[in-house]
């Protein structure tokens, strides 16, 4: 309880920092940074989501806190719709933001009037709403085999479709790094600081995957074979998974901090309160 505390006010710190600085600092105000910005905030639902639940068992079984057993289920499920929420909204908006880090290399010269700050806020609603819904509809059926199988599905679908756009980036990449030698353009530096992006996004997806994978696993062994001794095995594990959630919440802003130059230095003014 007490290293799953430390690191939910430690993400929580964190994410709220980097919203800070991408508000704060007006060459930040572009549909790429909204979406890490939006990113943050479900990091931020995760580590507050989490740390709710955590503290409103620990009420329930000390004895402080009482309540009757049908408002208890209510909260929890309160609760877990949040979660789902946060979850289900963190992995939409690293689709999103492959998919923008795709148009800006790919399409640097129509990026600006392909995705425009109106298209982006469209975006950012679409995700929050589709996520509250599902995240609903999720909590509201968790039992249904269908459910679990539709938000093992979407995992594995955005999965896919990041892997797929950050390879044709690094493909390019390559090619840049062949032909950077002997010719020099503008254009290069510019997709250069893209390829940097994607190569900090790639290095997210990666995370995302190694501390969300054992979960969605968890959810595959619910569903194929929720009675095996192996599989009983590995579920008790859940609280081990719960860190790793954690864990990603806390190390995002770490990789947006080290990676941008001038968001890195807006988080120092941040941090100093020099505003």
């Amino acid at each position: 309880n007490e290293l799953f505390l430390a690191l939910g006010l430690v993400s929580l710190v964190e994410n709220l920092l980097v919203v800070a600085a991408i508000l704060k600092n007006r060459n930040l105000h572009s549909p790429t940074y909204y979406f890490i910005c939006c990113l943050a905030v479900s990091d931020m639902l995760v580590s507050i989501s989490n740390l709710a639940e955590m503290l409103f068992m620990l009420l329930l079984e000390h004895g402080v806190l009482v309540m009757r057993p049908s408002i208890v289920r209510h909260m929890d499920s309160v609760i877990d719709t949040l979660i789902c929420s946060s979850v289900v909204s963190s992995l939409s908006f690293l689709g999103v933001i492959a998919v923008d880090r795709y148009i800006t290399i790919f399409y640097a010269l129509r990026y600006h009037s392909i995705m425009t700050l109106q298209r982006a806020v469209v975006t950012m609603a679409s995700v929050w709403l589709a996520s509250t819904i599902s995240s609903t509809v999720l909590i509201v059926y968790y039992r249904s085999n269908t459910i679990l199988l539709c938000l093992i599905g979407f995992f594995l679908f955005m999965l896919v479709l990041m892997l797929v756009l950050y390879i044709h980036m690094f493909a390019l990449a390559r090619h840049h790094l062949h032909s950077i030698s002997s010719q020099q353009k503008p254009p290069t530096a510019h997709r250069g600081g893209s390829l940097k992006g994607a190569v900090t996004l790639t290095i997210l997806l990666g995370v995302f995957f190694i501390c969300w994978g054992p979960f969605f696993f968890h959810l595959i062994l619910i569903v194929t074979c929720p009675t095996n001794p192996f599989c009983t095995c590995f579920f008790s594990y859940f609280n081990l998974f719960l860190i790793l959630i954690i864990c990603n919440s806390v190390i995002d802003p770490l990789i947006y901090a080290f990676r941008s130059q001038e968001l890195r230095r807006t988080l120092r003014e941040v941090v100093t309160c020099s505003w």
